[in-house]
């Protein structure tokens, strides 16, 4: 007679636990879906709607989504116009991002047999350097030039960093160097501006009439090689001095909606099929063509970063360490079945085991998704005082005041879905 095998129940039951938390923590726990509602209301600019339903959706919510609510939130009251506000909790959020950095062992270790998704939300290296660009664009609204100059330097250096001592393929920010130079330009400091719109024009040169100040400093600190080659290359770009009395508007729009992540399969070469999962992104429909007008100068706004393209580069650097990720947590997984089927004397039980620690086995959907698609720019020349700039985009008209002083540049940031 086959004597019975010793406790069965006891390490079923602990697999068949393990899966359920898996399985239920993949609905529960999924920040993307439990925010559609916060989405919905934001994208309609019910801003204090979507910021209370953010507020009590933090309340209840697990503390590894901290750093998205604090991104989400920040972005929220940015796009309210909220800018001291929207600036503390974007500190907040980059102070959290920098603690997560530091990892914890365990927390690794326990991704290997669960998910991603079970570990607090880093944020992608995009998003990290997202934060500055908004602090940066909230202190220009502010007209702190200096704190705006502190944060876009700080996009550069960490960007620096990244190619140079981390050895990923990233480059500049297009919308960052631009925004240098026009804070820059309304500082005076004429050769600093020259440089940050010439890195800006060197990452993006289909700026089309957004060149216009780069002619100008151009000439005016007496780089005549390159004044002669943009002048040849943009004959239609008018660029006189700016007169005692003229001053600058540059209107910002941050334009559509970031892209989504969803789970593609990668076949790693020994017969794993679907089982090895990681996130690729995809767009959320076309960015809105963008008209700004200001007294009789109409001008369509031009994309100076597609935050989609980042999005999408900085992803598909991490494609190999995930993938890396996913097979040790497979073989992880496949020791503990083999173990369990081991103790339990039966094969069959193992390989219920491992199938169902694999179920649980998905890729971290998570994403900033209030961010925009692209960055586009629109500028004019005026005179001196207060000027209304109306924004079309998609059969919506919204109109904005700004006063601008003598040979000062006023900024006009716009959010349009």
């Amino acid at each position: 007679m086959t004597p019975p095998l010793r406790h069965p129940a006891r390490p079923l039951g602990g697999v068949l636990a393990l899966a359920s938390v898996l399985l239920l923590t993949g609905c529960a726990g999924d920040y993307v879906a439990r925010t559609r509602g916060v989405r919905a209301s934001y994208q309609s600019e019910d801003y204090p709607g979507a910021l209370a339903q953010l507020d009590a959706m933090e309340k209840e919510g697990s503390g590894k989504d901290a750093l998205l609510v604090l991104l989400d939130k920040g972005m929220l009251l940015h796009s309210a116009g909220k800018w001291t506000e929207s600036n503390a909790v974007l500190e907040e959020a980059e102070k959290l991002s920098a603690q997560l950095d530091g990892v914890s062992v365990s927390e690794e270790a326990g991704a290997l047999i669960t998910n991603e998704r079970q570990r607090a939300y880093r944020g992608e290296d995009f998003e990290k350097l997202m934060i500055s660009v908004f602090q940066a664009l909230n202190y220009a609204e502010l007209e702190d030039d200096e704190a705006a100059m502190v944060e876009v330097r700080q996009v550069n250096e960490r960007l620096q960093k990244m190619v140079t001592e981390e050895k990923k393929p990233y480059q500049q920010l297009a919308i960052a160097r631009y925004l240098g130079g026009v804070i820059r330009e309304d500082q005076r400091d004429w050769d600093s501006a020259y440089i940050d719109y010439a890195k800006a024009y060197e990452l993006e040169p289909r700026l089309g009439s957004l060149v216009e100040p780069l002619l100008r400093l151009s000439k005016y600190t007496g780089r005549d090689d390159v004044y002669a080659a943009l002048k040849e290359k943009y004959p239609e770009v008018a660029h006189p001095p700016l007169a005692r009395d003229e001053s600058q508007v540059v209107v910002v729009v941050e334009a559509g909606l970031s892209p989504e992540k969803q789970p593609a399969s990668r076949d790693h070469g020994s017969g794993g099929g679907n089982l090895i999962e990681v996130p690729v992104y995809r767009d959320r429909g076309s960015a809105p063509s963008v008209r700004v007008k200001l007294g009789d100068q109409d001008e369509r706004a031009v994309t100076v970063t597609s935050l989609a393209d980042v999005a999408r580069l900085h992803l598909d650097t991490r494609i190999g360490g995930m993938l890396a990720k996913q097979l040790a947590g497979a073989a992880v997984k496949a020791g503990l079945a083999a173990g369990l089927g081991a103790v339990t004397k039966s094969e069959e039980l193992g390989i219920l085991a491992f199938l169902l620690l694999n179920a649980g086995n998905a890729p971290d959907l998570r994403s900033w998704l209030s961010l925009p698609a692209e960055f586009q720019v629109a500028r004019f020349r005026v005179s001196a005082g207060s000027h209304t700039v109306r924004v079309e985009a998609g059969g919506r008209v919204t109109e904005h005041t700004v006063d601008v002083k003598p040979g000062r540049v006023g900024l006009v940031v716009v959010r349009r879905y």
